[in-house]
């Protein structure tokens, strides 16, 4: 494995810990160079609450490897989450950078109802 994947999984595995020490809900993000994923996982990691992702047909993206899909991915996720009745979920960033992709999901979740 590259340097840089291992480093980012231990960034990662870091942050997973601490989110389970709290108890919360975590939003996770996953970005390749095509799409951006995001996940609702519960507290105690045992079922996946809901999702979103640039590969669904119904969001209908022009491109999925941009800002402006990233967006989208942030305020779907964010509407599924309230649906649930979820409102306050920690970020994983999976390592990743808070920029760019990243940053626009997390922002426009805000945007849509939910508080990390």
């Amino acid at each position: 494995m590259h340097e840089k994947t291992v480093a980012r999984t231990r960034r990662g595995k870091k942050t997973r810990l601490h989110i389970r020490a709290l108890g919360m809900h975590r939003l996770a993000v996953h970005r390749t160079a095509q799409h951006i994923y995001a996940q609702i996982i519960a507290p105690d990691a045992s079922a996946t609450l809901c999702s979103a992702s640039t590969v669904e047909k119904d969001l209908k993206l022009k491109s999925t490897s941009n800002v402006e899909a990233a967006k989208t991915v942030g305020t779907t996720i964010a509407a599924r989450a309230r649906e649930k009745g979820i409102t306050k979920v920690a970020f994983d960033r999976s390592g990743f950078k808070y920029h760019g992709r990243v940053k626009a999901l997390a922002d426009a979740a805000r945007a849509g109802g939910l508080e990390f």
